[in-house]
């Protein structure tokens, strides 16, 4: 089952787009056309207890109803089934984020309060370029683009908090990386003092050389540009997202890659590596905007961090997106 807010966030975005008033009388109707069972509702309606969640369920139901309202949404008709996810991911290569399905055509993404694009293994992202398939190499990024480094802060981490390790992480099993990133939580938030620089160099090599990597693997305009749209997760049908930043609320229709290139064109397509206290690297995408004639800058950067705390579980890459996102190409406001 979805986690408490998830489920506040995209049950009330549907129930915005079947019922009029507040989403607490909403909640109250269980309307038949929420494919959902019994234990969701209670999930729900338990999570408008909390102040913070019912803020969450207004600002969504408001979001759901505009989507209902909206020429490219319902068009003021009323759906006849809207069908939940429930926080799994659907069997296959789903290339669209969908939370919702609306009369088995409308595809809905909620997103709140997240600049998450993607959260997959390093070698996905900077060697495979996002490409759908289950066969990526999964081994523990550090140790394959900056072995030295890894192991040095390996040694000097456990050594400083006393806890025995195998000299090689990548040698480690699931028992031996969970007492290590136990005892380093112990110690606290900070690293020892002994391992500070070892971590700083680790950080820097794993930024160089992923930068590296995924400049070689997009070393062509083609590849550049199907990155770009993996990155911004344009997929072959249009679907909408609808959410909220710090800023503002978000409702957009997303567009395939042939609407895209039909009024832009990627013009550049910059990684760097960079220094951000954990390996990162940044990227920027240049697009030219055909209807005004100028240019759009996307920026956006990967944090490759471990899974489960320090030592605990292999590195993953989260993708994320700094570009406001009505700002970006391809993302169309419903205005």
């Amino acid at each position: 089952m979805a986690d408490t807010r998830t489920a506040v966030s995209e049950l009330a975005t549907a129930l915005g787009m079947l019922v009029h008033g507040t989403v607490g009388w909403a909640v109250l109707q269980r309307p038949a056309e929420v494919l959902v069972g019994p234990d969701a509702w209670d999930q729900l309606e338990h999570g408008l207890h909390d102040p913070d969640l019912h803020l969450l369920a207004e600002a969504a139901f408001a979001n759901g109803t505009a989507f209902a309202e909206h020429a490219e949404g319902l068009g003021g008709r009323r759906p006849r089934r809207i069908e939940w996810t429930g926080g799994h991911r659907p069997p296959g290569d789903q290339v669209i984020p969908a939370d919702l399905r609306v009369d088995r055509v409308y595809l809905v993404s909620c997103k709140y309060l997240s600049k998450v694009l993607h959260n997959a293994a390093p070698a996905r992202v900077f060697d495979h370029l996002l490409k759908a398939t289950d066969s990526h190499d999964r081994a523990d990024w550090y140790g394959q683009v900056a072995p030295d480094a890894h192991r040095r802060l390996a040694t000097v981490a456990a050594e400083a908090v006393g806890c025995p390790f195998p000299a090689d992480p990548c040698d480690a099993d699931v028992t031996e990386r969970r007492r290590l990133r136990d005892a380093l939580r112990e110690h606290g938030r900070a690293w020892p003092d002994e391992a500070k620089d070892p971590y700083r160099e680790m950080c820097a090599e794993v930024s160089r050389a992923s930068a590296e990597r995924w400049r070689r693997s997009a070393s062509t305009p083609g590849a550049r540009e199907q990155l770009l749209w993996r990155l911004l997760r344009l997929a072959s049908a249009p679907y909408f997202v609808l959410g909220a930043s710090r800023a503002d609320v978000i409702r957009l229709r997303i567009d395939t890659p042939w609407d895209w290139r039909q009024r832009h064109e990627l013009r550049a397509f910059d990684i760097e590596p960079d220094d951000a206290g954990q390996p990162q690297v940044r990227w920027a995408a240049t697009v030219l905007d055909r209807e005004s004639g100028a240019d759009v800058v996307v920026h956006g950067h990967v944090e490759v961090r471990w899974s489960h705390g320090r030592f605990g579980g292999p590195p993953e890459a989260k993708v994320y997106l700094d570009t406001p996102p009505a700002e970006v190409p391809g993302y169309v406001p419903l205005t």
